[in-house]
């Protein structure tokens, strides 16, 4: 990844994770990045401006004003950025973005700033689960910033949970994201996908499906493509189509031939994301000619299909594995019983009770489990959910 006369200002917050910046700042340095550093007053109680002053080689700022009695120039300094990066952000400041307090000189950078921002929260976990905090996070997020999840770890009350601010490589990457298409977490890894519905056929005219338009699937396998990982996309009946020579598309009907496809290519895969819809059942015997309405009432007998998944989470052994859970009712209880259940390291929900959400729509809104953690998304396309997906991924790998 080059960074190479890339110009970044990073925003430090009053939390004891500020001592991470200081690695981060190095390595932004080493990577050809020029870093200038913003500092809140009450971020000098944890870290030194004449360190990060070092290691940054320029001047940090903290005031309007320098001890010279010199104006500082918010307007100019944030306009010369490419990227601004907030890290860690605290609760405070978080609500400050949100709400346009705009009362220290790093509020009035970021508030002057046209160039891409990123945030990385940090907080105790039960500051980090106030719904205060995730309504903000919410709408600093609508503004069109990237928001890097505080992580899941021991945090400095001693209590473990989610609230530590991501690790300096993650924010490191993300940052990096945004002048390359091409992710270090994915480049050269071979990523398995599935999308779509399956049809099981009743006779050669009929058969039972689902509404899937195979949309969610494609544009995952996209979005991994062009990050640079090596796409293995299997597609139950879909209009949807790519050309990118990155993506190997493999076209299939019944879940019997999705199940064959996908371990023709599970061995190989580093990881795996299934988010075709995949039929439970199928029509015991299915005719060889089409029915003939004779009857008032037909009885089809249905049978169980080879459950994809968990056959998968079964023979997992170097691989990420990824689900989907599409539910109407008991959502989070039944997509974390799915996540046990099936062996996998995370599971993807959307619910039909969420409008937007869902099969043959442009737009879904999703929650991501894994063992340990939880995360929300807000209504978005599916291309923009297809990159949130990924970036939680890449947190995990």
């Amino acid at each position: 990844m080059s960074l190479e006369n890339k110009k970044i200002i990073i925003g430090i917050t009053g939390g004891i994770a500020a001592y991470k910046i200081n690695y981060l700042v190095r390595d932004f340095v080493k990577a050809g990045a020029e870093v200038r550093i913003v500092m809140t007053k009450p971020t000098e109680d944890f870290v030194s401006p004449l360190t990060l002053s070092t290691l940054s080689r320029n001047k940090v700022y903290t005031d309007f004003y320098d001890e010279n009695k010199t104006w500082n120039n918010h307007v100019e300094l944030a306009l010369w950025a490419d990227v601004m990066l907030i890290a860690p952000c605290t609760a405070n400041t978080l609500a400050k973005i949100a709400n346009g307090i705009c009362d220290n000189f790093l509020m009035a950078v970021y508030m002057s700033a046209k160039c891409p921002v990123i945030i990385a929260p940090a907080m105790d976990l039960d500051m980090y689960a106030h719904p205060a905090v995730t309504r903000n996070l919410i709408i600093i997020e609508s503004f069109g910033h990237k928001i890097i999840p505080a992580e899941y770890g021991e945090l400095a009350s001693g209590l473990i949970g989610q609230g530590r601010l991501a690790e300096p490589e993650t924010i490191f990457r993300t940052v990096g994201n945004e002048f390359t298409d091409t992710d270090p977490a994915f480049a050269g890894k071979k990523i398995l996908i599935t999308a779509g519905p399956t049809f099981e056929n009743i006779d050669p005219v009929r058969f039972i499906g689902n509404h899937s338009s195979g949309k969610m699937g494609f544009d995952l396998a996209k979005e991994a493509a062009k990050r640079g990982a090596e796409v293995t996309l299997i597609s139950g009946p879909s209009s949807q189509k790519t050309d990118d020579k990155n993506i190997n598309v493999y076209r299939v009907t019944s879940a019997q031939e999705m199940f064959d496809e996908v371990f023709k290519h599970y061995e190989n895969a580093d990881i795996a994301i299934m988010s075709a819809a995949v039929a439970d059942y199928t029509p015991k015997v299915k005719a060889t000619e089409k029915i003939k309405k004779n009857e008032q009432e037909l009885t089809i007998e249905l049978i169980k299909n080879k459950d994809i998944l968990r056959t998968m989470g079964e023979k997992k052994t170097h691989q990420f594995l990824v689900g989907f859970a599409l539910e109407t009712q008991n959502e989070e209880e039944n997509a974390k019983g799915k996540l046990v259940k099936k062996n996998l390291d995370m599971i993807v929900l959307n619910s039909l009770r969420d409008e937007g959400a869902g099969f043959a729509n442009a737009t879904n809104k999703i929650k991501i489990f894994t063992p340990t953690e939880a995360q929300s998304f807000t209504l978005k396309s599916k291309e923009e959910v297809a990159r949130d997906i990924l970036n939680f991924i890449a947190q995990k790998l």
